[in-house]
């Protein structure tokens, strides 16, 4: 019976697996802080090489994903060209709020770590300001819309690095002086051809980048089936050969090895195969683990008499009493799941941490589940 458990969960989590490309990223993974500066200059009406005006930007962004990431910049215009003096060292101030998309990895995937060189888009929405004086005229605003494309190189052992070249646009939406319609017109735009330094902070994963997640490639995945398929058979034939009573007693005695100890109260215990999967010190249920909640619903709509005691473990690493709560937590979620995803009445189940263990799985990992146990008394 444990060979038959410790396959499924291993097939369980081989195909949890492949539906992860990389690794779970914690709240502030993937930040990214970086400068930039360059020249813009209006994009008609006058002479680009003659009407340069520099600028310089701050950029914080993060990456969601190894395509999609958000980021923030601000880049400041020091020129008064072209047009007239604005009496002032900083002439305009342009913040903005951008998308950006890795092409590099949309299309050709993402291998573990950043590539040598990349395609970055950038595009989004952003607020202009136009410092002045009294003799120079009143400040304005304007609403703006910038999109640019990086040509970004990754540097570095560790590829925390990363230098980029970005020719953009950027429109004045209502007017470089604010409060016309809106719209994209040319004649209200100047172009900018910025280069920029990138520093990507340190990651809970150990790296400065994602991380590709574990996988058991499909040969794994068939072989375990077929083991499975063939221990099932054997249990057949075992269980044929059992009376009601004697499966019963076997068990109950399965139950009772798993918590270590024994009920206060006689009841028939009868062992429910379906297991729940955790990460290592987690307990939250990933996507792939509900198959088996699912299953336990269906058996208690079908069998309203019954009650289910829910048994959560920890395998044998790291602090006993913190291990202690955290089998008693993923117990207590998987019951809120059943409670609240399926309907099931609270009444009719019980959420208990068992502490840790090695014995339900031969292959330690596998020790970090909730069981089930049918509970209804005789």
């Amino acid at each position: 019976m444990k060979k038959l458990g410790l396959l499924l969960a291993a097939a369980t989590m081989a195909v949890s697996a492949s539906a992860q490309t990389v690794t779970e990223s914690k709240t502030f993974d993937n930040f990214y802080v970086g400068i930039n500066g360059g020249v813009a200059t209006k994009t008609t009406g006058y002479s680009w090489l003659k009407n340069l005006n520099p600028n310089a930007g701050l950029r914080i962004g993060r990456w969601f994903t190894p395509v999609f990431g958000l980021a923030a910049e601000s880049n400041a215009y020091f020129s008064n060209k072209p047009g007239v003096s604005r009496g002032t060292v900083v002439r305009g101030l342009n913040t903005s709020l951008l998308g950006t998309v890795n092409l590099s990895n949309w299309f050709g995937g993402y291998k573990g770590e950043p590539r040598v060189f990349e395609v970055i888009p950038v595009a989004g929405l952003g607020w202009f300001h136009q410092f002045g004086t009294e003799s120079a005229g009143k400040n304005h605003n304007a609403l703006t819309s910038k999109a640019g494309i990086d040509f970004a190189f990754n540097l570095g052992s560790s590829k925390a690095w990363q230098i980029y070249v970005e020719p953009s646009m950027t429109w004045y939406l209502n007017g470089e002086n604010g409060g016309q319609g809106i719209e994209y017109n040319l004649n209200k735009s100047f172009f900018q051809l910025n280069a920029g330094i990138v520093y990507k902070f340190k990651n809970s994963n150990g790296t400065h980048n994602f991380t590709i997640a574990q996988l058991r490639d499909q040969n794994e995945i068939d072989g375990l089936n077929n083991q499975i398929n063939s221990l099932r058979s054997d249990l057949n034939d075992k269980d044929a050969q059992l009376s009601a009573k004697d499966k019963k007693i076997a068990d109950l005695q399965n139950a009772l090895d798993e918590c270590q100890k024994k009920p206060k109260k006689a009841a028939t215990a009868t062992n429910l195969q379906p297991t729940v999967l955790f990460r290592q010190g987690k307990s939250s249920i990933d996507k792939a683990q509900y198959a088996p909640i699912e299953l336990i619903a269906s058996y208690m709509k079908n069998h309203p008499e019954a009650n289910v005691e829910i048994k959560g473990y920890a395998s044998p690493e790291g602090n006993a009493e913190f291990n202690q709560k955290l089998s008693q937590k993923r117990a207590e979620v998987v019951k809120n799941a059943l409670v609240k995803k399926y309907k099931i009445s609270a009444d009719r189940l019980k959420a208990t941490g068992c502490g840790v263990t090695d014995k339900l799985f031969e292959q330690v990992e596998f020790n970090r589940v909730a069981t089930f146990n049918d509970t209804t008394k005789d």
